[in-house]
């Protein structure tokens, strides 16, 4: 993955490619600076990468990453990394006329986003791919199996590009014992940004809950976010 202290963790070897992984972790946990390291470090193998962003503006993104130390502004001017503003999905209403028939908006916005981030690929020939946050799609759906449903048809979208995925999803519980939620069950991994009380303080905590094919540690790990992105300290152990 290319994120210091991630890789060890997971035995050396990184997530296995063309994966799907599900990155949690609550408001302010680093979840988007996770993100565009990800994509950040695939450059130096000649992966390209694509960044469907459905909460924030592109420019406040690179703004804001640029802050923590991942500059992405020429990647992007070089056309090796997209992000693709997606945020009108969340705006659609519940019905949508097309010619003089209706579709529900919940299934016009997946169709959408399943376009938008198949274009973004094939015009810059990605193999890394960030759909954050999967939440703004999924609140378009009324029951939990819809849901599955539509997160089903993501992640086989996802995987027809061959793209090493990372799906972003907000943690409503940070701390370490939390329900789980649907999304887990579906893909290859899953990795949470939470955190607990340790003393007067909070401590950031880095833990690997599930990575088919690797043998990775499942222990928790403190992280921080630096001026120069995320750093994991597998040598470090929370309990």
């Amino acid at each position: 993955m290319g994120i210091k202290g991630v890789d060890s963790i997971l035995d050396g070897k990184g997530v296995p490619m063309g994966s799907s992984v599900l990155l949690l972790g609550a408001p302010g946990s680093g979840k988007t600076i996770f993100s565009l390291q990800f994509l950040q470090s695939g450059l130096a193998s000649g992966e390209n990468g694509v960044y469907l962003s459905m909460d924030e503006d592109p420019e406040r993104l690179l703004a804001n990453a640029r802050q923590r130390g991942v500059d992405l502004a020429k990647p992007v001017k070089d056309g090796k990394i997209a992000i693709v503003d997606a945020s009108p999905i969340r705006l659609l209403p519940a019905k949508i006329k097309l010619g003089g028939a209706e579709v529900g908006g919940h299934e016009f916005a997946l169709s959408t986003l399943i376009a938008s981030l198949t274009d973004a690929v094939k015009k810059v020939g990605a193999t890394r791919l960030v759909v954050d946050p999967i939440s703004t799609l999924i609140v378009h759906f009324n029951d939990e199996y819809a849901r599955r449903i539509a997160f089903l048809d993501l992640i086989a979208a996802a995987s027809r590009t061959r793209c090493t995925t990372i799906f972003v999803d907000e943690l409503n519980d940070a701390q370490l014992q939390r329900p789980h939620v649907f999304e887990e069950f579906l893909t290859q991994g899953v990795i949470v940004l939470s955190k607990m009380l340790a003393g007067s303080a909070f401590t950031r905590v880095f833990s690997v809950e599930k990575m088919r094919g690797v043998a990775h540690d499942t222990q928790p790990h403190p992280y921080r976010i630096t001026e120069h992105g995320i750093e994991v300290f597998p040598s470090e152990q929370i309990f």
